[in-house]
């Protein structure tokens, strides 16, 4: 079974994103051209317009030009292409992919590989049962992340740590092991750091692309 994360709680002071980041309620906002939701731009995806007036994904959101946000979630992306909303929100006519989700979930994997990777070097990424069940029991873990192919059984002996976006399952366990130098990995841990941050970031936004993962 996923364990989901919370909803994100809004206020008038300091509010959480969906990579785990406290925001402020001043930050920019912007509005979803699927489902007309206007919020912080984390949990939302940067579209802008390309070579050849083609949509292309800005994870980054570092490319020029006008930015054309959709929720990080596969129903708003699929309904953003579906219904040709892109070129309303660019304001001339574009081109758009029939395979953008897929486009943009293999992209947010590879980012949230590269990105667990360098915690893994940097110290703020551990693998294995027993490590990462120690920095749990210590609570110096601050996100518990598992293989969506991994065993519910053996999965349910690790409790995350309490909070938002503090465990994710968004991943096999072969791409786990991909950034961890290994075959696979089913149990692995973060620890607080930029890095790790970093990863909750992404991994949230990976979270509305795989909704049938695990």
């Amino acid at each position: 079974m996923r364990r989901l994360r919370s909803e994100k709680t809004t206020g008038s002071g300091a509010e959480m994103s969906r990579g785990g980041r406290s925001k402020e309620s001043v930050e920019p906002e912007r509005r979803c051209i699927a489902t007309g939701k206007t919020g912080p731009k984390a949990g939302l995806i940067r579209f802008v317009v390309g070579p050849g007036d083609q949509i292309v994904p800005d994870l980054a959101e570092k490319l020029p030009g006008r930015g054309i946000w959709v929720a990080a979630d596969r129903a708003a992306l699929d309904k953003a292409v579906k219904k040709n909303l892109f070129p309303r929100g660019a304001k001339k006519g574009v081109a758009t992919d029939a395979g953008l989700a897929d486009l943009v979930t293999q992209r947010l994997v590879a980012r949230v590989l590269e990105t667990l990777s360098l915690a893994r070097k940097a110290g703020q990424a551990v693998c294995g049962l027993e490590k990462v069940k120690g920095l749990l029991i210590m609570e110096e873990a601050s996100c518990l992340l598992q293989a969506a192919d991994g065993s519910e059984r053996e999965k349910r002996r690790l409790r995350p740590p309490e909070g938002e976006n503090t465990y994710f399952d968004v991943l096999t366990a072969q791409e786990l092991g991909l950034a961890f130098g290994r075959d696979r990995v089913i149990h692995a841990a973060l620890i607080a750091g930029g890095l790790g941050e970093l990863v909750r970031y992404e991994s949230a936004r990976l979270f509305g692309l795989r909704p049938n993962q695990g």
